[in-house]
């Protein structure tokens, strides 16, 4: 079953193999985005086992050589491409779910939707914790993980119990749903068949990582 819309192929034929690339460079760098997440959302989730296990892994990432270059050639790029071009998808596209109310139709809006969220959810979480762009208390601070993740995590209700539970999900479902459509972008799963039991495995996929996420944040905001 193809999930391409008319508006999709009018933009195809208009922009021809620039679109073709472009496309797949964005399933890419989102293939590329998501594994970051979940490698992020795993080491978060171990400030629930207390004690050292945080900081082990904060100082085995920040001890990598070259970890700016690392850091801009698979994180920030990648995320920067995705989400302006993701941003041009989000602009131009014309759901059509409510006049043909498939779930999948309604998987696309909702993917848009969520893509929206994280955009305003990485602002936050950078220029806060990255940049201390928002306030000292709201930073991060390798060499003290676990003492700065908990005073960032107890600074707002808001933040700690609306601002992350959003992000975390959006983020996880947005994961979770950009591979299912990889998969067809890539042509590995054609059959219907074939998408369901992809399917199967993506939604599985969520819950693991929503489940991560959600156990760094309940850990995190016990911290103090």
């Amino acid at each position: 079953m193809s999930t391409a819309t008319a508006h999709d192929l009018t933009v195809s034929c208009a922009c021809g193999r620039n679109y073709f690339l472009l496309r797949r460079l964005h399933s890419l760098t989102g293939l590329v985005f998501g594994g970051y997440l979940i490698v992020h959302l795993l080491v978060n989730a171990t400030i629930a086992q207390g004690g050292i296990h945080y900081q082990e892994q904060v100082d085995k990432i920040h001890s990598l050589p070259f970890l700016p270059l690392i850091e801009w050639t698979f994180i920030y790029l990648p995320i920067i491409f995705h989400t302006i071009y993701g941003i041009w998808i989000t602009a131009t596209g014309q759901p059509n779910a409510t006049h043909y109310p498939y779930g999948k139709n309604w998987a696309y809006v909702a993917q848009r939707i969520s893509a929206v969220l994280i955009v305003l959810f990485m602002l936050f979480h950078v220029l806060s914790l990255k940049y201390h762009a928002l306030g000292g208390d709201l930073g991060f601070d390798h060499r003290a993980a676990m003492q700065t993740v908990g005073t960032h995590m107890n600074q707002s209700f808001f933040i700690t119990w609306i601002v992350y539970p959003l992000g975390i999900l959006a983020s996880c479902f947005h994961l979770a749903n950009g591979f299912w459509t990889a998969a067809i972008t890539w042509g590995l799963t054609i059959s219907a068949s074939s998408q369901k039991r992809w399917g199967l495995v993506c939604a599985s996929l969520f819950v693991v990582i929503y489940a991560a996420g959600m156990i760094a944040l309940i850990a995190a905001a016990g911290l103090h």
